[in-house]
C-alpha cells in the first residue's frame, strides 16, 4: 500500500501486512472483526487512522469471490496508538454491525470452552456495545455479543448470547448480572442451551473439566524450556 499526504494511493494493494506478516509489530497491530461486506479498506483506513498514524492494512479475501472474509489488521506506528484504538473503536457501528478490535496478538484461534451464556428480558434500547459493555468486566468475551433481531424489522427480538473464554467470568457474570436491570428492565442471565442437545446447558461438569485440561495443557507447552544438556565434567584438580 502506499501512502500519499496521508491517503492511500491506488495500485499498489492493501496486502502488504499478509505477506510479510513477519515484518508486522504485533504489539502495535489491532485485529478488527465481524465486518460487513459493505466495509472497504479505504473506510477502514478513514476510520482507524483517527487513533493514530497507520503503517499499514491487510484484509484477507476470497480468491475467487475477491469478498473480504469479515476480518483484517490494522497497524499502527506505536503501541499507545494501537491501544488507543481498541479503547475507542471496540464495538462500533460499521453498517449496522458492531465490530470487534482487540490486539492482533490475542486473536489466536481461542477454543470454545462452553462458557455461554443466554441473557433474556433485554429492552429493545439495549445494543450489542451496550451488551458488550455491561457484560466485559467479568473476563474476556470471545466474540461480538449477538442480540437476536428480526431479520426484517432488524428490531432485537429480547435476547442475546456472550461467550467468554473460560467458566468462572461466565459464573462471575451470572452471580452479578442475572435480575439487574438494563435500560429499566430485569434481565436474565444463565447457560445457554447447547446446540444439537435435548435440553443441555453449557457449563456442566464435563465441560469445566476439558476446559481445566486444556488450560493446564496450554500452560504446559508455554513455559521456557529449562532443560539444558549436562555439561562435561571437570577432570580432577580443575577447577569446576
Amino acid at each position: 500500500m502506499a501512502i500519499a499526504q496521508g491517503r492511500i494511493s491506488a495500485g499498489v494493494g492493501f496486502n502488504l501486512i499478509g505477506q510479510h506478516s513477519q515484518e508486522r509489530n504485533q504489539e502495535a497491530t489491532v485485529y478488527v472483526g465481524n465486518l460487513d461486506p459493505q466495509v472497504t479498506e479505504e473506510l477502514l483506513w478513514e476510520m482507524f487512522i483517527q487513533a493514530g498514524p497507520l503503517v499499514n492494512i491487510y484484509v484477507p479475501k476470497d480468491r475467487v469471490t475477491s469478498m473480504h472474509q469479515g476480518y483484517g489488521f490494522v497497524e499502527y506506528r506505536g503501541e499507545d496508538d494501537a491501544d488507543y484504538a481498541i479503547k475507542t473503536l471496540n464495538m462500533i457501528k460499521m453498517w449496522g454491525k458492531p465490530i470487534r478490535v482487540n490486539k492482533a496478538t490475542q486473536d489466536k484461534k481461542t477454543l470454545d470452552v462452553g462458557a455461554n451464556l443466554f441473557v433474556g428480558n433485554l429492552d429493545s434500547d439495549v445494543d450489542e456495545k451496550l451488551l458488550y459493555d455491561a457484560f466485559s468486566a467479568f473476563g474476556v468475551i470471545v466474540a461480538t455479543p449477538k442480540i437476536m433481531r428480526d431479520p426484517e424489522t432488524g428490531n432485537s427480538r429480547g435476547f442475546g448470547f456472550i461467550s467468554y473464554d473460560n467458566f468462572e467470568a461466565s459464573d462471575a457474570s451470572i452471580d452479578a448480572m442475572n435480575g439487574q436491570f438494563l435500560c429499566n428492565r430485569a434481565i436474565t442471565v444463565t447457560y445457554a442451551y447447547k446446540k444439537d442437545t435435548k435440553g443441555e446447558r453449557h457449563g456442566t461438569s464435563a465441560e469445566r473439566l476439558l476446559a481445566l485440561q486444556t488450560k493446564k495443557s496450554d500452560d504446559e507447552r508455554s513455559r521456557p524450556h529449562t532443560n539444558f544438556a549436562t555439561g562435561p565434567r571437570p577432570e580432577s584438580g580443575q577447577p569446576p
